[in-house]
């Protein structure tokens, strides 16, 4: 059963802006070590930061509190699998870790855009 759907879509120039002008420093306070080195694996990484960020907006909307004080930015992490595929990983274990989670992560030049859909284990 399908216990909630996030969606979330981010111009690519917003995130690059925050590059520039805050370096690491906003990043590390949303995401992961793990992610950070994952973005910064790419030539364009503001692309990857992009996914990351809609990623964790979409996951809050999904489970329906927002980024609030029941779900903060590191409560969970955007890894991919051997084959790409991304997956949410629960590094704060929670009542929404019980649920299964899927999620699908796009983006073109101008915009990064995530859907994640939230159903009962």
């Amino acid at each position: 059963m399908i216990k909630g759907v996030g969606i979330d879509i981010i111009e690519v120039a917003r995130i690059k802006g925050i590059m520039e002008k805050y370096g690491d420093k906003f990043f590390k306070r949303i995401l992961t070590d793990n992610e950070i080195a994952y973005c910064k694996k790419f030539s364009d990484s503001e692309l990857h930061f992009a996914g990351r960020f809609v990623s964790k907006e979409a996951y809050s909307k999904a489970i329906g509190t927002g980024i609030s004080k029941d779900f903060g930015w590191k409560d969970i992490e955007i890894l991919n699998d051997e084959r790409g595929k991304p997956y949410i990983n629960h590094v704060k274990q929670s009542e929404y870790s019980k649920f299964k989670f899927h999620i699908s992560i796009s983006h073109t030049k101008e915009y990064g855009s995530a859907v994640v859909v939230c159903e009962e284990a």
